[in-house]
């Protein structure tokens, strides 16, 4: 196995577009990846002669009209895509929703353990599919001898350049796409759509998606002051986001004034004497199905949300916080805070706890089904957000 990593990645190193050599592209007679108006005359020929298909020869026609297709990356890279894509592997966990919004699920040829026994275990068809590795490990090897168009992977610089190292010279795309920023979700999806040929059901879905938050935003840019929030992590005390987090944008977008938002850090454990001075409004908690077991798909009801929420507001760093006071303490699924593709979700949820009679319409229990039955084709169920959104716990005034 070492072995094999370390040829792949001397491969690499002998020229920026050694990958070009290993991609096949049909009708390509002269090898730049490109089908030229003379090659199509070519397949045309070799169709009469017989020795192509009329599917064969539809498809290069398919290739010279809408290939090749180049977007910047969600990493900052320049990636070019020269046929269709067929068959993808995911390794940010964040990336699953993503590629069944756009109904591409059936292309996904490789999975992360990560996804398929703790994140998704739920979403349609992920059992089926082969595993690659952990998230933060993966098997490279397989992912190889599974033969994807393309792999999706982290936004991270040394994490993508690391990935690309490996799996470029054996002909596999390497796309950066992580959808964990709510700000940056359009663009994102935009881009793999383009690519995986979709951009209609792109289109359709952030239509519906934007609606909503528009809404919000309609709502509650005025507001002065803001609702102080804190948002914490649940598995680790006193673990928030700062700028650019998801925490951040999430509460941002709901009207809220994060508590930590003028920190630099994405990932930050707070002192207790910076909770108790900023003495928040709202504390919610977002908490991760396979570590806390209060949220997810598979939860059937509010008892462990409820005892967490009793135990964190006798802690000594909150218990005294307006929050705690007045009942505005509120459990939000972590995936869901996470995932870009659906942390609109829980926007809904903190406008509605933050200011219920802005938003007393808002239905985001009723919006939040209607995003698994219709974008991901699966009946909804589960615990998401502790208490019921519906629910007063105290009436603020913009």
């Amino acid at each position: 196995m070492r072995m094999v990593l370390l040829g792949l990645a001397c491969l690499s190193l002998i020229s920026a577009t050694v990958s070009a050599q290993y991609i096949v592209v049909p009708g390509d007679a002269d090898g730049d990846m490109i089908v030229s108006d003379k090659e199509i005359e070519l397949a045309e020929q070799s169709c009469d002669e017989g020795k192509i298909t009329s599917d064969e020869l539809e498809e290069i026609r398919h290739i010279h009209e809408a290939y090749p297709i180049t977007i910047v990356d969600s990493a900052d890279r320049v990636v070019t895509i020269y046929k269709p894509v067929e068959r993808i592997i995911i390794q940010p966990t964040s990336s699953y929703e993503p590629i069944w919004i756009l109904g591409a699920q059936d292309r996904v040829v490789g999975v992360t353990n990560t996804a398929k026994d703790l994140a998704y275990t739920w979403l349609p068809g992920i059992q089926n599919k082969s595993s690659i590795g952990e998230y933060k490990e993966l098997d490279y090897e397989k992912i190889i001898e599974l033969k994807p168009d393309i792999a999706l992977v982290s936004n991270s610089g040394i994490e993508t350049k690391k990935i690309d190292e490996i799996l470029e010279p054996a002909g596999i795309t390497v796309v950066g796409a992580e959808f964990v920023e709510l700000e940056t979700f359009d663009s994102e999806l935009k881009n793999i759509a383009e690519i995986l040929e979709a951009e209609e059901r792109a289109e359709d879905f952030l239509a519906w998606r934007n609606e909503y938050i528009n809404s919000v935003k309609e709502k509650t840019n005025e507001i002065d002051p803001r609702v102080r929030v804190y948002g914490e992590w649940a598995h680790v005390e006193r673990a928030t986001g700062g700028k650019t987090s998801a925490i951040d944008s999430t509460i941002k977008v709901a009207g809220g004034d994060n508590i930590a938002g003028d920190l630099d850090e994405y990932w930050i454990v707070l002192d207790p004497e910076f909770i108790m001075t900023e003495n928040p409004e709202v504390i919610f908690f977002a908490a991760w199905e396979d570590m806390l077991g209060l949220t997810g798909y598979y939860v059937d009801n509010y008892e462990g949300a409820m005892q967490f929420v009793e135990s964190a507001t006798n802690r000594t760093d909150l218990k005294d916080t307006s929050a705690v006071q007045n009942g505005g303490v509120y459990v939000l699924d972590a995936g869901c805070v996470l995932t870009s593709a659906r942390n609109f979700v829980p926007t809904l949820y903190l406008a509605k706890w933050f200011y219920p009679d802005r938003f007393e319409d808002l239905d985001p229990e009723a919006v939040h089904k209607e995003y698994f039955e219709k974008w991901l084709g699966i009946p909804y169920q589960g615990v998401w957000a502790y208490p019921q959104a519906s629910a007063r716990s105290r009436e603020w005034q913009g």
